[in-house]
């Protein structure tokens, strides 16, 4: 029997085995629970965090919203740190709803992917 989360972590590593970040073009990772969302951008061949950003603290708008605002503040750390390309990881998520807010924020914000 397969439930959502065995699903979710099946395409997850599926996807992990194809993209790797590096220090010039991280791999922002998204995670996604039922009231925050969180990313990271992640230097895989280091393995360490370069920027975070969350949704903890922001509390006006819809989850839409909010995510599309972590979005922005995730780019705009990165333009600061001298990042300007990264390589999307959904992270097992379908790229729907808060995801593709928090993507179009990002993008938004000045990041390429």
């Amino acid at each position: 029997m397969t439930t959502k989360i065995n699903r979710r972590i099946k395409i997850k590593t599926r996807i992990r085995g194809r993209i790797s970040g590096t220090a010039e073009c991280p791999r922002m990772s998204v995670f996604r629970s039922n009231k925050q969302i969180y990313v990271q951008l992640i230097d895989d061949l280091a393995g360490k965090t370069l920027v975070a950003a969350s949704s903890k603290g922001i509390t006006e708008g819809t989850k839409c919203e909010i995510a599309e605002k972590v979005g922005e503040a995730a780019a705009k750390k990165a333009l600061e740190a001298g990042i300007s390309a990264v390589v999307f990881d959904r992270n097992g998520y379908l790229f729907h709803g808060r995801v593709k807010s928090l993507a179009d924020g990002a993008r938004k914000g000045g990041l390429k992917f």
